[in-house]
């Protein structure tokens, strides 16, 4: 079976090679090439690996992990809970924006382009990367949970001192794929609107998070956005 190779960031295809020569990932590009002839795909193709991008291998200090794209025009751009510029930011986004006001007292940003986080070692990752237009959950259990649960489970493996926060059922189900002897785990719920007040607003993960790293005399991130 012919080696798919997507466009990533040379540290992550390294890293992965594995899962891109195997047979479930060439499954999973066939699966999205069927779908663009059908339906409209988010994000485009030159973004669904932007996590990977604006993050390489060695400047993961903290991973946020999310489910799936976001499915309206526009909104998803490869970055977990993240909006490109000019798009208005969704409910989710607004509440972790909030907590951050609580927390750090920095004022909500006019935009949802979360970028800067990533740029500074934040890996922004959903459990999938891809969605059909309007349709929530509808690329899962196509293949992405097998790479990205793999992307965890080689953070873990090959780094030391990763905050990982995991907000949401979904997302504290992954605490199997991480070695807590050598990594952080902050749990909290989502901070959808459905679960925000019962357990995401006042975790104060972003000022947790910059304790734990300046513990570990690495650089803390800027939870600001320009």
């Amino acid at each position: 079976m012919q080696q798919v190779n997507p466009q990533i960031h040379e540290s992550w295809r390294t890293l992965l090679m594995d899962q891109f020569a195997a047979p479930y990932f060439s499954e999973l590009k066939n699966f999205l090439v069927e779908e663009k002839k059908h339906y409209t795909v988010y994000p485009p193709g030159s973004l669904i690996f932007n996590a990977f991008d604006q993050t390489p291998f060695d400047q993961v200090k903290v991973v946020i992990l999310g489910q799936d794209p976001y499915h309206g025009a526009g909104q998803a751009h490869g970055l977990c809970f993240s909006v490109p510029d000019g798009v208005k930011p969704p409910p989710s986004l607004v509440n972790i924006f909030k907590e951050i006001e609580t927390d750090l007292g920095i004022a909500p940003p006019v935009h949802g382009n979360l970028e800067h986080w990533a740029r500074q070692g934040v890996l922004l990752l959903n459990a999938t990367l891809t969605v059909r237009a309007n349709t929530a959950g509808s690329h899962q259990h196509k293949g992405w949970e097998t790479f990205t649960d793999s992307v965890i489970r080689k953070i873990s493996e090959e780094k030391q001192h990763i905050v990982f926060l995991l907000w949401g059922n979904y997302a504290r189900a992954k605490k199997n794929l991480i070695d807590i002897s050598r990594h952080y785990i902050l749990e909290a719920a989502h901070p959808s609107p459905f679960s925000a007040y019962s357990g995401f607003m006042g975790c104060r993960h972003f000022s947790k998070t910059n304790e734990i790293l300046r513990n570990c005399n690495l650089r803390e991130i800027d939870w600001r956005l320009p």
